[in-house]
């Protein structure tokens, strides 16, 4: 039987060895007036970097440049609409990891508003985004968080009273998504790994959301396989253009998965972790998926009521080990060890480096959703899951 379901709406993708090459061309299509948002010198340094404002120089198109060097806060939204609001903006480029492409997100839906845009997020601001937008391009350089395929954009407020929130709306979606693997070639060994990480939990959640549908199950078990072969080689040799191109297709898979099937209990703690320390977002889902999945089988087990959620674990295990016709508990549970011992293996560290305490972890629990979870975790299991990896 299948299920009723929806679909979300996609951007135009480009993916491929070398497509970067036909972003100069989207551009002067677009308009006369681009707005790049890139991280703080990595793009712009590079023959990539050059490449682009040479080409858009001699095109005569009016560039105007964006430094997001982190997370993106409202006061980076705002500064940079602010900024440009004058400027007639034909279109709005990001080139970078999933901060920089958020941030490019927030500002292409803001510059036509003019407010901050922390009156439109949720569960923070009181507005409704009306989704009139400059035109966007995002154009990856990280295989993590699959933002070029979604539509809502992650903003954080750090400290006591601190947010990571989304500005969300169905016209936010990228128009153009530029997916070229070969853009991930210099990307850091620790940043490799720890996007990675969060491609994998993106996916695994997606594919266990109780929101999950026969399409995004197909999807994600696609972008799962590219995991299972291209995670490790790209941690190992950052220039194996085989592996990296497996996980930027695996990363676009996630985005477009968690878009449509929502996700799980650890992007419950990226959220709610995330407004409190100074913590990459991929190193939270990285360091925590395991543990996580760890208790979620042991309480779907207790439990017994969701023989859906045990059936694709056992897929999961049977995906990833390579053996043949064993228990169905030697798959589950072998998945779960495998999560382990990639955890281990990435080197991944664990959250007291970032400067979360004992006497923080229930603040933290009582702040983190359990949404789309395919088993409902009580305080007890969400302190458990952070105390093992603090």
């Amino acid at each position: 039987m299948v299920k009723p379901f929806s679909f979300a709406r996609l951007p135009v993708i480009w993916f491929g060895r070398g497509r970067f090459g036909m972003l100069s061309g989207l551009v002067k299509k677009t308009g006369r007036r681009v707005l790049i948002v890139t991280g703080r010198s990595s793009f712009t340094e590079s023959v990539y970097g050059k490449q682009l404002f040479r080409e858009l120089a001699r095109e005569k198109v009016g560039n105007y440049h964006v430094v997001v060097p982190g997370e993106p806060s409202p006061a980076v939204v705002d500064e940079a609409v602010k900024g440009f609001s004058e400027e007639r903006i034909d279109l709005v480029v990001a080139v970078g990891g999933g901060s920089v492409i958020d941030a490019g997100k927030a500002i292409s839906a803001m510059l036509p508003l003019c407010e901050s845009v922390k009156d439109y997020l949720e569960g923070v601001g009181t507005k409704e985004h009306p989704g009139k937008k400059v035109t966007f391009i995002a154009v990856p350089t990280t295989s993590g968080t699959g933002s070029e395929a979604t539509k809502n954009a992650v903003i954080s407020e750090r400290g006591a009273d601190g947010f990571k929130r989304s500005l969300r709306h169905d016209n936010l979606v990228p128009d153009v998504a530029l997916v070229d693997p070969e853009m991930t070639l210099s990307c850091p060994r620790d940043i490799t790994a720890a996007s990675g990480m969060d491609c994998f939990t993106q996916l695994t959640e997606a594919y266990l959301s109780d929101k999950s549908n026969h399409y995004t199950d197909a999807l994600a078990l696609e972008g799962l396989k590219a995991v299972r072969s291209s995670l490790e080689l790209s941690i190992q040799d950052g220039q194996d253009i085989n592996a990296r191109t497996g996980m930027a297709f695996a990363a676009l898979t996630s985005g477009i998965c968690l878009a449509n099937a929502g996700l799980g209990v650890v992007h419950g703690f990226a959220s709610s972790i995330g407004g409190m320390f100074d913590i990459p977002h991929g190193i939270v889902c990285g360091t925590l998926m395991a543990s996580a999945n760890e208790i979620i089988v042991r309480e779907l087990r207790r439990t017994g009521n969701n023989t859906t959620a045990i059936n694709k674990y056992l897929r999961l295990g049977k995906l990833f080990l390579e053996e043949e016709r064993r228990s169905d508990d030697f798959y589950i549970d072998g998945f779960v060890d495998y999560l382990q011992r990639l955890t281990s293996e990435s080197l991944l560290p664990r959250l007291a480096e970032y400067g979360l305490k004992e006497k923080d972890i229930e603040t933290i629990c009582r702040s983190t959703e359990n949404k789309n979870n395919p088993v409902k975790l009580t305080p007890e299991n969400l302190a458990e899951i952070i105390s093992s990896r603090l």
